[in-house]
């Protein structure tokens, strides 16, 4: 049965910005990859992390609970022509019940803050090969910590949205997790088999259009369409005119920081 979500899955297929070149070289160095690997892209989504690593990989499987995400990243691999993708719906605390093959690589986006960790990463000991490891890759807001500073519209946004669906609801910020996650993950992967942590991140700032704007609020779980019902022609309507009003020229910089956490067992 599909949730609310849902209705998010073609926004975020169109709509979020796909991750740095750089994030995949790091991979490909990392593990080796030379198209002879099997990934497991664990929360795929519409396979943000699942079709750029596709060429570098043997096989991909993208797991998702939510049907309408596996759809658009199937229906993404077939216009990019990613024959080597599976898509397997499937949530984190049943991966061992999916029978996968040794693997690789476990890839995890933004998903993995909503995971039981602890499970999740005890399970993958046993699916990922001896020199296999995980990759975290999540990002936070450039500019939304202590130091408050950034762009300015997510306030706009925000007004709006609490309009529609009230002062808890703050889609704006360009945000997989919270401001000290890193911290955290960091903590959490090392005090797992896979102990062995390295952290690395990217500044990325990239102008987005109105529509792009708007389509990004659309793909986010909290503000995605089902999330206004029979309002939601209203509240884009109004989030577009406060949007240009705040700035006619119809441009908005967005700035993000993107973490790639890789994380193996020791050495021994």
């Amino acid at each position: 049965m599909s949730t609310p979500i849902a209705s998010a899955a073609p926004y975020y297929a169109r709509y979020r910005p796909p991750y740095p070149a750089e994030c995949y070289a790091l991979l490909a160095d990392r593990f080796a990859l030379d198209g002879s690997q099997t990934v497991l892209d664990l929360g795929a989504g519409p396979g943000t992390l699942s079709l750029p690593l596709a060429p570098l990989a043997e096989h991909v499987y993208a797991v998702d609970p939510e049907p309408a995400m596996l759809a658009e990243g199937s229906r993404l691999a077939e216009e990019q022509g990613r024959t080597n993708t599976s898509w397997l719906r499937g949530d984190a605390a049943g991966i061992g019940r999916l029978c996968l093959p040794r693997l690789d690589l476990c890839v995890i986006g933004g998903a993995f803050h909503l995971m039981d960790r602890v499970r999740v990463l005890a399970d993958l000991d046993g699916m990922l090969a001896p020199r296999g490891g995980v990759a975290v890759v999540t990002t936070s807001s450039a500019g939304s910590g202590r130091s408050g500073q950034g762009p300015s519209w997510p306030a706009v946004v925000d007004e709006v949205c609490a309009r529609f669906l009230g002062p808890d609801h703050r889609p704006a910020r360009p945000v997989d997790e919270p401001d000290d996650a890193v911290q955290d993950l960091t903590d959490r992967l090392a005090k797992s088999v896979f102990s062995r942590v390295g952290i690395t991140t990217w500044e990325q700032s990239t102008r987005c259009t109105l529509d792009q704007l708007v389509g990004l609020q659309f793909s986010r779980a909290c503000s995605c369409p089902a999330r206004f019902g029979d309002r939601k022609d209203a509240f884009e309507s109004e989030l577009r005119s406060a949007l240009l009003a705040h700035d006619p020229g119809g441009t908005y910089v967005r700035s993000v920081t993107v973490t790639a956490a890789v994380a193996t067992r020791p050495r021994r």
